[in-house]
């Protein structure tokens, strides 16, 4: 079921691209300016008495809730097949606990890497959108849970829902839109987190705050933009990242897919200066929007910066992990 039709991405598409004059010729700088912290990831060991977040880097996040441990789209390796990543990962990947749980959005392999998969410990449980079990079990994987768009699965304390957002997929070994891309909403009713995964603007951001809201922090793509005549379906700008926020009215927005691998035409550094200047020039505050640094530990602070909250909530498929 996909009531938003992706574009279709055609040989004939990508050979556009890559012969067009890019409007940003000349303005790579090397240094990169990507902030970055020493993160050994020791704390992953410890029980946290709140809730923190650390960028690993591109859309990886590990959250850190109490007791618990989930990952957002693990990626840890030295490439996204071909792009090769700027940075090394935010903390080692020998750090992730085995009772850590991880969402995955979509196939793409900036968002799913073998070596990663194969190198977490086994016992991590994996939620992936619809079509991908078998690549994980292929992979000697045995927890996968898959699921469909607004169903639910419970783990734990945890619920774990799969939302709709606009993208595609493809892999080597998988044709075009053969497997399912999702966002995530994973809530355990003391905090609720959403991650977007990667997508293009439309109007589930508005559906997914008025069924899952109060959302404490929203883990949003702002990165891989340019030239919009081909990423537009697929990847949010700045200006629509900042608006996707204010649709699902959540407490924080945390950028991420941006400083990690060279993807697109803009600058991989470019995104936070673009979120910052389209925020101020729309009259809101920067203050609830958290730009993190490579590696960075953020304590997730109890009181609220974010859009004012409190919609109803409305219940999804239940589905049985």
């Amino acid at each position: 079921m996909n009531p938003w039709l992706p574009q279709k991405k055609q040989w004939s598409t990508i050979f556009r691209w890559a012969v067009s004059q890019s409007s940003y010729s000349g303005e790579w700088r090397d240094p990169l300016d990507i902030p970055r912290v020493t993160n050994d990831g020791a704390s992953f060991a410890v029980r946290e008495n709140s809730a923190s977040v650390t960028w690993v880097g591109h859309s990886t996040f590990v959250v850190h809730d109490d007791d618990d441990i989930f990952l957002t789209d693990p990626q840890f390796n030295t490439r996204a097949l071909i792009p090769k990543r700027h940075h090394p990962p935010g903390v080692p990947i020998s750090s992730i606990p085995g009772s850590a749980f991880a969402v995955v959005s979509h196939n793409h392999y900036d968002h799913l890497d073998a070596y990663t998969v194969e190198t977490l410990p086994d016992s991590v449980t994996w939620f992936v959108p619809m079509g991908l079990a078998d690549w994980f079990r292929k992979k000697g994987r045995k927890g996968v849970v898959e699921l469909n768009w607004w169903q639910t699965a419970q783990h734990g304390r945890w619920k774990v829902t799969c939302v709709p957002v606009q993208h595609w997929s493809q892999r080597i070994e998988q044709g075009q839109n053969s497997t399912l891309w999702c966002g995530w909403v994973i809530s355990s009713g003391e905090r609720t987190y959403y991650f977007g995964g990667d997508t293009g603007y439309f109007h589930g951001f508005t559906e997914v705050g008025k069924r899952f809201g109060p959302i404490d922090v929203a883990m949003i793509p702002i990165g891989a933009y340019e030239p919009r005549w081909i990423m537009r379906y697929s990847h949010l700008n700045p200006r629509e990242a900042y608006q996707a926020f204010l649709d699902l009215k959540a407490r924080w927005m945390v950028p991420c897919h941006w400083g990690t691998f060279d993807l697109t035409d803009e600058p991989i550094d470019e995104p936070p200066r673009e979120l910052r200047r389209v925020v101020e020039a729309a009259g809101g505050s920067f203050d609830p929007i958290r730009v993190m640094a490579i590696g960075e530990r953020w304590e997730i602070p109890e009181t609220s910066l974010g859009p004012i909250l409190g919609q109803s909530k409305t219940s999804s498929e239940q589905v049985s992990n």
